[in-house]
């Protein structure tokens, strides 16, 4: 029997476009909105997708800083999901709960 591999599966592969990335966190909002840790994941996946090194320069932070801050496993300040958020070209806003 012959041996079957399997490529890693990586959301970031598949964000290419603004509004692939806009339907990607809102469905993240919408799933998992009040776990901080679940939307820094969130936005680390997409930072990948758009180059990591270069969002972390545009952001004022190291590589290793910024992925550690939104590897689910850092705790990002507001100011740094903001920038990050700003840098992307994406805009938080708020609205009423449903």
């Amino acid at each position: 029997m012959k041996e079957v591999t399997f490529a890693r599966y990586d959301t970031a592969d598949y964000l290419k476009s603004e509004e692939e990335i806009a339907a990607y966190l809102a469905a993240v909002m919408e799933e998992g909105g009040d776990d901080p840790a679940y939307i820094a994941r969130a936005l680390g996946t997409v930072a990948r997708a758009r180059n990591m090194t270069a969002l972390a320069n545009e952001v004022g932070m190291s590589r290793v800083g910024l992925n550690k801050a939104l590897s689910g496993e850092g705790n990002p300040t507001l100011s740094t999901v903001l920038k990050v958020a700003k840098a992307l070209g994406l805009k938080v806003s708020f609205q009423p709960a449903a």
